[in-house]
């Protein structure tokens, strides 16, 4: 679908998700994550970049895991995480749009619980290459975490949370031969409504990840 046409639906309050491609699993346990190898942190962020050029091969479940941990695993026993958030509220669920369905990571398992048995891809962006890239990430923060921070402030602190999961996203994408863009521009309704938010909850980012398409 072009970008004009869900520009149309958007305003229609009509942008919908299309049937999951399979079964969809209502859990899917990754492979414990691989903490090493890709290259060197200098190496990595001199290369990051933003793609828009993707092909649909799916990542692989190891490849995912690694990704995953990377962006906001536990790296600490005292649980915590490989990006920082303001007085540890750990506000940020981070959702995937595959294929086969929607699923929200849980670090502390290491697993994907599915709350959409749909292809969300296609409502996760404007831009058409979100409809066939294998992979989007969905940052949602959910306040009720934030207790301990003002009300006022609880948007740009979770905001500043998100965006340090995707360089961490960016970085390994740079360091493990993947493509990756940010997106802003987003239809936030039509997402918390397609993967079942409550009002405490909001969406702040989206984050197309997988292959070059000149490189497959």
């Amino acid at each position: 679908m072009n970008t004009f046409t869900k520009l149309v639906l958007g305003m229609m309050g009509r942008l919908r998700a299309k049937p999951a491609k399979g079964d969809a699993a209502t859990s899917i346990l990754l492979p414990p994550p691989e903490k090493h190898g890709g290259l060197p942190l200098m190496e990595a962020l001199a290369i990051r970049h933003s793609s828009r050029d993707f092909a649909p091969d799916p990542l692989s479940m190891q490849l995912l895991s690694n990704l995953l941990w990377s962006a906001y695993g536990i790296n600490r026993t005292d649980g915590g995480r490989t990006a920082p958030s303001a007085l540890n509220a750990q506000e940020i669920d981070v959702f995937l749009a595959l294929p086969s369905g929607a699923y929200r990571y849980d670090a502390a398992v290491n697993e994907l619980h599915l709350v959409a048995a749909s292809d969300l891809r296609r409502i996760t962006g404007y831009q058409d290459f979100v409809d066939e890239a294998p992979l989007d990430l969905v940052y949602v923060a959910d306040y009720t975490r934030m207790n301990l921070v003002p009300v006022g402030q609880r948007e740009s602190y979770a905001a500043v949370a998100a965006g340090a999961i995707t360089q961490n996203v960016y970085l390994f994408a740079a360091s493990n031969g993947l493509a990756t863009v940010i997106r802003a521009w987003i239809d936030r309704v039509a997402i918390a409504d397609a993967l079942g938010l409550t009002h405490d909850q909001q969406v702040l980012l989206s984050q197309t990840v997988g292959y070059t398409r000149t490189m497959t």
